[in-house]
């Protein structure tokens, strides 16, 4: 037999190709983590920029930042990079440039908390519809719903901050859909109780993702990477189930995306950091149930996160073409060159260190939060030039994180 007619076997080493054209080197992608360290002005940090050096240098074929602001009026965190004009955009130029170096594909996440946002604590946090969350840590004050004229000046924002994102030197955006954010609050129906056209049904819904993702397109053209950031579902009782999301992600394809990630949970129940697990073969991936689902369905690219540790397993769902892309984060924010090292099968899952828990019932909020401020503590380590893995206890990482939240605070808000 001819190696012409043998089937080729997709693994984490093969190349994709994306819809608008743009190669992504290999199937190994950094998925998106909150590093927090943003400049007072919103300008990507001195401290962030070595972050994507060393990620740059790491191996993966796709790097996808943290949440980028689409407002300085509402931020998901302190410090937060923010990009709503043109002032910052020669800081904004050197974080691509950092990242992409070495050849990986860099994509901007750019999102808006809606009424999980944690500040500016004087502003009113918004949303869908007037609606506390149910979750500690935000802003206390009950949420505004969003006027119309509220929601076209959203739409602007978005299409602005990819055109700004493209502008500076981005392959492209990953608009955020998920983890109970606004446009994921649009479409939950806990979240959303509109009786306008953007609620009441799964397709008013869907309808405020499906324009900013045309909006986004429109500003940055045909060969940028845009992407989109999907519950599988929410994990909580009345919320966006699998069925709905499902029909979301069709929609999506059909409105043109390059990329769609997959992903699960909010602050409420977040079952995109493990604390919450959706249930899967008795397997590694969080997700890949719905990513299965959906391939049954659908072409469109897809990648998943969550969970996912060992190359065989990668190889195994990569070649069975259930998914496109393999999202990995925590493990990038231990050890920055663990795509080369899972490529070249110098890796060992065990060797990982993980994030602290407190193991009594009822922790779960806290927990969540100690993943997050264990996220950022290795941040500030690589960024610092050192690559060695560290695993701070759950004291320690609550102290500092405590420390520097309330520093921040102070500083920014």
């Amino acid at each position: 037999m001819s190696t012409r007619n043998r089937p080729v076997t997709t693994t984490v080493d093969s190349p994709l190709g994306l819809p608008c054209g743009v190669r992504v080197p290999n199937r190994i992608a950094k998925a998106a983590m909150s590093e927090q360290l943003g400049r007072l002005d919103g300008a990507p940090g001195h401290d962030l920029i070595r972050l994507y050096s060393a990620w740059g240098r790491g191996g993966a074929g796709l790097l996808i930042t943290g949440n980028v602001m689409i407002d300085r009026r509402a931020y998901v965190e302190p410090r937060n990079v923010t990009l709503e004009d043109d002032g910052n955009l020669e800081a904004v130029r050197n974080w691509a440039r950092a990242g992409a170096r070495e050849g990986s594909v860099m994509v901007m996440q750019i999102n808006h908390p809606g009424r999980v946002a944690v500040g500016p604590l004087h502003r009113r946090p918004v949303g869908p519809s007037a609606l506390r969350p149910h979750a500690p840590g935000f802003n206390l004050r009950k949420p505004r719903a969003l006027a119309l004229t509220d929601i076209t000046d959203l739409r602007r924002r978005y299409a602005r901050t990819a055109e700004l994102a493209v502008a500076a030197g981005f392959s492209g955006v990953q608009v955020h859909a998920a983890h109970g954010y606004l446009l994921s609050q649009f479409l939950s129906p806990i979240a959303n109780r509109r009786t306008d056209h953007y609620g009441g049904t799964p397709q008013n819904r869907r309808r405020l993702l499906l324009e900013v993702v045309a909006d986004v397109r429109r500003a940055v053209g045909p060969a940028a990477v845009v992407s989109v950031k999907l519950n599988s579902a929410d994990f909580q009782q009345g919320g966006l189930e699998q069925a709905e999301s499902l029909e979301t992600a069709l929609a999506l394809e059909q409105a043109g995306i390059d990329l769609l990630e997959i992903s699960g949970g909010n602050y409420e129940a977040p079952a995109m950091t493990g604390v919450v697990q959706d249930s899967t073969r008795t397997r590694e991936a969080y997700f890949l149930h719905y990513a299965e689902a959906l391939r049954a369905r659908s072409s469109v690219p897809l990648m998943l996160t969550g969970g996912i540790r060992t190359l065989d397993f990668m190889n195994e769902v990569l070649a069975q073409g259930a998914v496109d892309i393999i999202g990995l984060g925590r493990p990038f924010a231990v050890r920055p060159a663990i795509a080369t090292e899972l490529r070249n099968r110098t890796h060992r899952p065990d060797s990982l260190p993980t994030a602290p828990r407190i193991p009594i019932p009822g922790a779960t909020p806290v927990n969540s939060y100690l993943q997050l401020a264990w996220h950022a503590a290795n941040f500030r380590r690589i960024a610092a030039g050192d690559t060695s893995p560290s695993s701070p206890g759950a004291v320690r990482t609550l102290i500092g994180a405590g420390a520097m939240v309330t520093a921040r605070a102070l500083t920014q808000f």
